[in-house]
């Protein structure tokens, strides 16, 4: 059974702060059945709620303040009145400079699924390319937050030196959403990034290596593009529905 497509909006928030309510009409044309979210531009809960609402855009995830404590009754309030269970963010590179730190880190973690655990919610961890190069400092961050779904960007793993097939594989297990994005992934040449398809990222391998059974949503995200945002993103869904690796409502 094909796992639905997704898009994370920050890859059209310049469009979307031109244009937010004609940009998510767009994103639902192109017929991504879901988003994830990473802020929403100024709207309440129930603002956004209701312009995705008017498209048709249901949320899958949000990456958000989840490891704050200071903003734990917002992140639960947002993901309430939006209607998603998974919560994500990450650690920057400082996060991973020293063992002791990674520790410090995987505390955060620990307490958000203390906190948001209990009532329902799935805390997942999205990594960047640093966790992977080098030494593998993400290994140590899953194994000290067990209970924490590594959301696995599949392009910063190939940018940091790692195989993204078999770090999908690794924790396919745990791994309950994927980030998919592609291009040059070097660490010489990490931008600009292409439509998913079109670069050096084995997309159909990472897609394969995930556990059927555990993965749920196959998240496109674009930090930036060489081409136009809204074509690379529409040549994504294209690809990954026209070749039978993700479902869309198109």
């Amino acid at each position: 059974m094909l796992k639905p497509v997704a898009l994370q909006l920050y890859s059209v928030r310049e469009a979307a702060g031109k244009d937010l309510p004609g940009t998510l009409k767009i994103v639902a044309d192109i017929g991504y059945p879901y988003a994830e979210l990473a802020g929403m531009h100024g709207k309440t809960p129930a603002e956004f709620k209701k312009l995705l609402d008017d498209v048709g855009l249901k949320v899958c995830s949000s990456h958000c303040a989840v490891f704050d404590p200071a903003k734990r009754a917002q992140t639960e309030d947002e993901a309430r009145t939006m209607g998603y269970t998974h919560l994500v963010s990450g650690f920057g590179p400082d996060d991973f400079k020293t063992e002791d730190a990674i520790k410090a880190a995987a505390d955060k973690v620990n307490a958000a699924v203390d906190c948001f655990g209990p009532k329902g919610f799935s805390i997942s961890i999205h990594n960047h390319y640093w966790e992977f190069a080098g030494p593998n400092k993400g290994d140590l961050l899953y194994k000290l937050a067990p209970k924490a779904c590594p959301q696995l960007d599949v392009y910063w793993i190939k940018v940091g030196g790692a195989d993204p097939a078999k770090v999908v594989k690794r924790y396919a297990k745990r791994c309950k959403l994927l980030h998919l994005k592609d291009g040059a992934a070097t660490m010489e040449q990490k931008h600009p990034m292409t439509a998913v398809g079109k670069g050096t990222v084995d997309i159909p391998a990472v897609i394969k290596a995930a556990e059927k059974s555990i993965v749920e949503f196959l998240i496109v995200e674009l930090d930036d593009c060489a081409t136009d945002m809204i074509e690379a993103v529409r040549d994504s869904y294209t690809y990954l529905t026209s070749k039978g690796l993700a479902q869309g409502k198109k």
